[in-house]
């Protein structure tokens, strides 16, 4: 990057993690430093919430995302503002009525200690494992684009994280992600924009999103009902409602957001602007992965976007065979240009008869395309099965640092940087929320000074971050990273809603029951997803329903006494 990227990058990053130590210099009680002292605005809430959800991986990840797969991701969503409907009108009065610092405490006023304990450790190993994601990915990616040290790349977000949440606790988070978020939203729309200007030269942008929809990048619905599908209207409508209900109201990163608010009138605001403005960000995000697919079509992509796995093959096999199959991914990419300018032509004056043509003609040569990315995929494997195949990730990078002009590229790289310390930052504070409050506090030192409790919650923090770089140096990417954060969370999510629907809704149930059901009903996720090929969405509607069924089966056959 040129100098003035790295002052726009720097200095961005700067401004947002000092202002949000110089903000919450004055926090001095437990209040303050876990719930902000109740003094939150919807807005800061309503972005808070967006941030600490809107992970460096869903700028990296999602728009690769929309540029191989189109568009089916934006259905994960659409249970969401459902389950935010019902969190906002269910779970936030309880929550302010028991003035809970965690939403686990309520599980030991409603059944006992071994439930709030079990539900709190299954947040901890969760949240604590995805927030060395949440580092590790951006990371990975960053210092791979950018020829910088990946171990440093780590360190400099984890430090950073780690400097404001322990100086200020939840207040300082909520107001920094609240401009970090703002720098993101502006960030990718720069990044859209510059996506259709360089369009322009060659088709308009209805005509860019016909290209897209005639290669189904745009295929946004799927009515089918294949349960291996991961992405289907009915697995994002179920499985991503009771994913979006466990995770905004039992996630103590979402509950410890919103329960800073200065009222539930506040709390619910925030949460209703994510509802209205989610799905409408994924979708955009997504669209911005599916255009750039068409701008890959008129501008020359690499045949692979991961340069680096490209140098470890031709330091290991040499170059020959790299040569050939980039000769004729080249080949094909002038044949895909040329057909994608006569479906464009076709499409302003040709019949119905001739468009088809002109579109199979595209599609055909697509598909040449995607098989000499395959081929080159296929040598990377056979050559070292340790480099990493999946190069989605890094399409929007390689544009942004190829075809962005000087300062804006700092910019969005910030943005990344900004998305990766918002939500670390949010999974820090509440990894130490529920750390002192559901175990320090619950079990060793029930009397403790506010003085004892703010040090142990700052060290606390501080070792969670700690123990998060810890986790980036040991992760391993097996998947797209969006997927991979929301199959570990589909893997847990289940159990604590069920948990928590229980105890909304079954009055007669009662500790035990609900502890064995938890218990059970994780071992069968966790050996369905191992010995399954059920898409991982369900895996929260099974989770959630099995906690419920087996629950009551263990109370029928134990009657309350």
């Amino acid at each position: 990057m040129s100098t003035l990227d790295l002052v726009v990058l720097f200095g961005t990053l700067g401004l947002i993690v000092g202002y949000g130590v110089y903000k919450t210099l004055g926090t001095k009680d437990i209040d303050g430093y876990l719930r902000g002292g109740s003094s939150m605005k919807w807005g800061t809430i309503g972005l808070s919430v967006m941030a600490t959800q809107a992970s460096a991986i869903t700028f990296i990840s999602t728009p690769g995302q929309g540029y191989e797969s189109g568009m089916a991701f934006v259905q994960n969503y659409f249970g969401l503002p459902i389950a935010l409907i019902i969190v906002a009108f269910v779970f936030i009065p309880i929550y302010y009525k028991l003035k809970v610092y965690t939403a686990y405490e309520y599980l030991e006023s409603r059944f006992d200690k071994k439930t709030r304990l079990l539900g709190a450790f299954l947040f901890l190993v969760q949240r604590g494992l995805a927030a060395g994601i949440t580092i590790y990915a951006p990371a990975i990616i960053l210092s791979t684009i950018l020829g910088w040290s990946l171990s440093w790349t780590i360190l400099l977000v984890g430090v950073l994280v780690i400097i404001y949440t322990v100086s200020g606790g939840t207040k300082a988070v909520s107001l920094t992600q609240k401009h970090q978020m703002t720098v993101i939203l502006i960030g990718m729309a720069i990044a859209f924009g510059y996506i259709v200007h360089y369009l322009s030269d060659f088709v308009t942008f209805p005509e860019a999103l016909h290209i897209a929809g005639s290669l189904d990048k745009l295929n946004a619905v799927d009515f089918s009902l294949d349960f291996e599908k991961r992405y289907t209207v009915w697995s994002g409508i179920l499985g991503g409602l009771f994913l979006a209900l466990s995770y905004f109201g039992t996630d103590q990163s979402q509950v410890q957001r919103y329960l800073g608010g200065k009222n539930t009138i506040e709390s619910r605001m925030g949460l209703m602007f994510n509802a209205v403005m989610k799905v409408p960000m994924q979708f955009f995000i997504l669209l911005t992965g599916a255009l750039l697919y068409v701008f890959y079509i008129f501008y020359q992509p690499p045949v692979h976007f991961n340069q680096q796995s490209l140098n470890k093959v031709e330091q290991q096999v040499g170059s020959e065979n790299i040569d050939l199959i980039t000769e004729d991914h080249d080949y094909w990419i002038g044949k895909r240009k040329a057909s994608a300018m006569v479906y464009k032509d076709a499409l302003l004056s040709g019949s119905k008869e001739e468009q088809k043509e002109a579109q199979e003609l595209l599609q055909f040569t697509a598909e040449q395309v995607n098989s000499s990315r395959a081929e080159m995929k296929n040598l990377i494997a056979s050559t070292d099965v340790t480099i990493k195949l999946k190069d989605s990730d890094y399409v929007f990078l390689t544009f942004i640092l190829n075809y962005l002009p000087q300062g804006i590229i700092g910019l969005l790289i910030a943005v990344i940087f900004s998305a990766a310390m918002s939500s670390t930052s949010g999974e820090l504070n509440a990894l130490a929320s529920t750390s002192v409050i559901d175990f320090y506090k619950n079990l060793i030192n029930q009397n403790g000074t506010e003085k004892q409790y703010m040090l142990v919650s700052k060290l606390l923090t501080a070792a969670w971050g700690v123990l998060a770089i810890c986790f980036a140096f040991m992760a391993h990417q097996s998947e797209n990273l969006i997927e991979m954060v929301n199959i570990l969370g589909s893997l847990f999510y289940g159990n604590i809603l069920g948990i928590f629907l229980v105890a909304f809704f079954f009055k007669y149930v009662q500790g035990t029951a609900v502890f064995w059901g938890a218990i059970l009903s994780q071992s069968l996720v966790i050996a369905l997803y191992n010995f399954t090929e059920i898409g991982y969405l369900w895996f929260n509607v099974i989770g959630c329903v099995g906690v419920i069924v087996i629950g009551l089966l263990i109370q029928l056959v134990k009657p309350k006494a």
